[in-house]
C-alpha cells in the first residue's frame, strides 16, 4: 500500500494543475434486508461540463477510499462495495493534460502501475464489488468498473468507450487484459480497436449491456435505486449472473487477426498503438491477468514517450479547445440575429445546406433555383431526410412536421429573400455566375443580410467587387458530406466587415461546425494543400511512375483513403477545375495534368474499377494515360510529395492564410479526415525532418506535438 502511495506522490508533482476527483464513501442499508453497503462516489466538485478524470492525486483519493472499505469488509461491517459517478458522468479516464508534461519513461511507468495497483484492489476485497455506470464512461472510467465483480449501466448513458488507441495509447489500466476475458476477444477487438479507429465511435448504455460488459440495464431516471435493488438480490442469491464461456481457441486468434486487418486498413502500420493493444489481447488468451497488467504498463510507458501520442494529444486539444475559440474571430457581441435563411440553388449541395440550417437553427429556410422542378426536387430531398430521422426515432412526429413546414421553395428571389438575414449561394463554381447571383440577391435582400458563398476556390473579394455593399460578403465553405465533416472555412474578403464576420462565426457555432478564419487566398486551406499533394502524385504518374507505386508511396501517412480514391470522391472534373484555378494563381507550383484532363474529357468517374471488390486500374483509363520514362521508387515519391506539401504550408503561413500552423492541422483533421495520430500534417513533417529540409525550420516548437526535451 505505501508503495502505491509513494508512486502516486511522485507522479503528483508532475501534474500541478490536476482537477482532483474525490472518492466519497457513504454507507446505507440495502433494500430486501440484504445488509450494510458502502458506496464510493467519484466527484471532482464541478458540474457535468467538467468530467471526472484520474490523475495521480485522484488515484490516491480512490486508494484511500478503498483502504477504508477494505477494513470494513475485513471486519464484516459491510456486505458489498459499489462505485458510481456524479450526475451524468461516471469518469472519462486519465488526466491527459498531465500526460503531455511527462518527460521520462520512469514517470510514465508510475502512471500505469499506479492505476493498476489502485484499481485491482477492487477485485480483491473480501466482499463483492459493483460498478454502476450512471453516465459517460471512457478509458480509465470504463476500466475501474472492469475490475469490479458486477456492473450495471444506465439506458441513458450517452458515451462509453475505450478511446486510447484513437489517441495513440492502449487501454492500460486493465482494459486490454480484462475486457477480452469478460466478453471474448472478438467483441473486445471491436471496442478497443475498431470503434477507436472509427473516429472514436461511442457505445450507448443498451449496447454496453448487449455486449455483456454490464450485467444489467436500468432506466436513467431511477438508475441508482434500481441498481441497488438488483445488488441486494444478487447478494441474497435471488439473482445469479451467468456469463457465457469465453472461447479461448481459434476464435481468439481469429479475433486478433481481424483486429490487425482493421488496423492495417485504418493506419497502414503508421501508428503503433493499435498493434501494441492487439499483442496484449493476443497474450491475454491464457487468462494470466498479472502478466497482462505488466504488458500494459510497458506499452503505456513506451507510447507515452513516443511522438505519435504527443501528436494525438495535440490533435485532440485542437479539436476540443482551439476549435471552440477560433483564432482571429471578431467579438461575438457584434453578431446579428439570424431568423430566416435563403439558399440560392436547389441541387444536392444546396439541399444538404438547407437541411443543416433547418435542423440546427430551426428557422424558416427558403430555396430558389432557375425552374420549379429543381426547387421541388430540393425541397423533396429535405423532406425525405426528415422522414429518415423520424423513422430512426431521432425526431418525433411533431418536430418532423414543424421542420417540414419551415422549408419552402420559390422561383422569385424577391419573394423568398426580402426578409432573410442570411443568404448562402451554392451554384456553379464560376465567377461570372456567382457575381450575377449576388447582384440579384443584393437587389432584393434586406440591407443587413449576410451574403455567404460556398465557393471552394474562388476569390471572395472579386465576387463582392461589383456590389453596393461588398462588406457583407463572406466565404462560408463547407466540406462534403456536409453532415459528416465538421470543418467550415470562414473567409474574410478585403472589405468584409467585423459584424458580418461575427455573424458568420455565430451561425457556424449554431451549426455545430468547426470554424477556422481564412484569408481570401486561392482555394483557401484544405483544397490548396490537397491540390498540391494530389498534383505532385499526379506529376510523378505523368512522368512515368506506375500508378500503384505512386499510390502506395503515401500509405505511411495512414490517410483515410489513397489520393486517387479521394479524387474519385471529389470528382475528377472538380479536381481539374481547382488545379486550373491554382495554376492560374501559382503557375510555378501547381500543374494541370494532361492525363487528368483526358480522364475528365472521356467522362470517367475515376481511375479505378471495383469489379473484384478491390480498386483496380480501369483498363480504359490505363489506355488514356500518356506517361514519360522517369520511374521513381516509393521512397522518392513520398519525399517529393511531402516536400511539396511542406513548401506550400510554409508559403501559406508566410502569406497569413491562417494564424498559425495549428489552424492548418485543425483544417486537415476536420475537413479532410487526416489522422489524429499524425496530429494533422505539420507534426509529421517536423518529425520526419521534411520541414527543416524544405523550409529550414520546424513548423512547431519542440515539445509541441512531440516529447518535451
Amino acid at each position: 500500500m505505501s508503495n502505491v502511495a509513494e508512486l502516486l506522490k511522485g507522479a503528483a508533482a508532475l501534474f500541478p494543475d490536476e482537477v482532483v476527483t474525490e472518492a466519497h464513501v457513504r454507507h446505507f442499508d440495502l433494500p430486501l434486508g440484504a445488509g450494510r453497503f458502502a458506496l464510493i462516489t467519484l466527484d471532482n466538485g464541478f458540474d457535468h461540463t467538467k468530467p471526472n478524470t484520474f490523475g495521480p492525486q485522484s488515484l490516491a483519493k480512490l486508494d484511500l477510499a478503498i483502504d477504508q472499505v477494505e477494513r470494513e469488509a475485513a471486519a464484516g461491517e459491510i456486505v458489498g462495495v459499489g462505485i458510481t459517478g456524479k450526475p451524468f458522468i461516471f469518469a472519462v479516464g486519465a488526466d491527459l493534460k498531465g500526460v503531455e508534461a511527462l518527460k521520462d519513461r520512469e514517470h510514465a511507468v508510475a502512471i500505469g502501475k499506479g492505476g493498476h495497483d489502485v484499481f485491482k484492489r477492487l477485485g480483491t476485497l473480501a466482499v463483492p464489488t459493483f460498478a454502476y455506470y450512471n453516465g459517460a464512461a471512457m478509458g480509465g472510467g470504463v476500466e475501474v468498473g472492469l475490475h469490479c465483480r458486477y456492473r450495471t449501466v444506465s439506458a441513458a448513458l450517452p458515451a462509453f468507450s475505450l478511446p486510447e488507441v484513437f489517441l495513440g495509447l492502449v487501454p492500460g489500466w486493465g482494459g486490454c487484459t480484462l475486457l477480452p476475458n469478460l466478453i471474448g476477444a472478438d467483441k473486445a477487438v471491436s471496442v478497443i480497436i475498431e470503434n477507436s479507429l472509427s473516429q472514436n465511435r461511442q457505445l450507448k448504455g443498451k449496447q454496453v449491456f448487449e455486449l455483456g460488459i454490464a450485467d444489467a440495464l436500468f432506466e436513467g431516471a431511477d438508475f441508482l435505486e434500481q441498481s441497488l435493488v438488483w445488488t441486494a438480490a444478487v447478494l441474497k442469491g435471488e439473482i445469479v449472473v451467468d456469463r457465457p464461456e469465453i472461447d479461448r481457441g481459434e476464435a481468439w486468434d481469429q479475433a486478433v487477426a481481424r483486429g490487425r486487418f482493421v488496423a492495417d486498413s485504418k493506419v497502414h502500420g503508421a501508428a503503433p498503438a493499435a498493434y501494441r493493444a492487439l499483442q496484449i489481447i493476443a497474450d491475454a488468451k491464457d487468462g494470466d491477468l498479472q502478466a497482462g497488467y505488466d504488458a500494459e504498463d510497458e506499452a503505456l510507458a513506451d507510447l507515452i514517450m513516443g511522438d505519435e501520442l504527443r501528436s494525438g494529444l495535440y490533435a485532440f486539444n485542437l479539436v476540443q479547445k482551439r476549435a471552440k475559440r477560433p483564432a482571429g474571430a471578431p467579438d461575438k457581441s457584434l453578431a446579428r440575429p439570424v431568423t430566416k435563411v435563403g439558399v440560392v440553388g436547389a441541387g444536392l449541395m444546396a439541399s444538404q445546406l438547407a437541411l443543416l440550417f433547418l435542423r440546427r437553427l430551426e428557422v424558416p429556410v427558403v430555396l430558389t433555383d432557375i425552374d420549379q422542378a429543381r426547387i421541388d426536387k430540393g425541397v423533396g430531398y429535405v423532406h425525405a431526410e426528415i422522414d429518415k430521422l423520424l423513422a430512426k426515432g431521432r425526431v418525433n412526429q411533431d418536430k418532423a412536421n414543424r421542420l417540414k413546414a419551415l422549408v419552402t421553395g420559390v422561383l422569385d428571389k424577391a419573394e423568398g429573400f426580402s426578409d432573410a438575414d442570411f443568404v448562402i449561394e451554392a451554384v456553379f463554381e464560376e465567377m461570372g455566375v456567382k457575381q450575377q447571383v449576388f447582384a440579384e440577391v443584393e437587389a432584393v435582400a434586406p440591407a443587413h443580410a449576410i451574403l455567404a458563398t460556398n465557393t471552394s476556390s474562388l476569390s471572395i473579394t472579386e465576387m463582392a467587387s461589383k456590389l453596393k455593399n461588398p462588406e457583407r460578403v463572406v466565404g462560408f465553405h463547407f466540406f462534403n458530406p456536409v453532415a459528416v465533416l465538421p470543418l467550415l472555412e470562414i473567409v474574410r474578403g478585403e472589405r468584409t466587415d467585423d459584424a458580418s464576420l461575427a455573424t458568420a462565426f455565430a451561425v457556424a457555432r449554431k451549426l455545430k461546425k468547426t470554424a477556422v478564419l481564412v484569408k481570401d487566398a486561392p482555394a483557401f486551406v484544405v483544397n490548396r494543400i490537397l491540390t498540391r499533394f494530389m498534383g505532385e502524385v499526379q506529376n510523378v504518374i505523368d512522368e512515368g511512375t506506375p500508378v500503384a507505386v505512386a499510390e502506395k508511396a503515401v500509405e505511411p501517412l495512414g490517410l483515410p483513403m489513397s489520393p486517387l480514391v479521394l479524387l474519385e470522391l471529389v470528382g475528377p472534373a472538380i479536381g481539374l477545375h481547382v488545379s486550373e484555378t491554382l495554376n492560374r494563381a501559382f503557375p510555378d507550383r501547381f500543374t494541370v495534368s494532361a492525363n487528368l484532363r483526358r480522364v475528365v474529357e472521356a467522362g470517367k468517374r475515376g481511375f479505378y474499377v471495383y469489379d473484384s471488390g478491390k480498386p483496380e486500374l480501369d483498363p480504359e483509363v490505363a489506355a488514356l494515360l500518356q506517361q514519360g520514362d522517369v520511374v521513381l521508387t516509393e521512397e522518392q515519391v513520398r519525399e517529393r510529395v511531402l516536400g511539396a506539401v511542406a513548401q506550400e504550408i510554409g508559403l501559406m503561413l508566410d502569406e497569413g492564410v491562417v494564424a498559425e500552423a495549428q489552424d492548418i492541422d485543425l483544417c486537415l483533421i476536420t475537413g479532410a479526415g487526416w489522422p489524429f495520430h499524425l496530429g494533422g500534417i505539420t507534426p509529421y513533417l517536423d518529425r520526419e525532418g521534411v520541414s527543416e529540409r524544405v523550409n529550414g525550420k520546424r513548423f512547431l516548437a519542440p515539445g509541441v506535438a512531440s516529447v518535451p526535451a
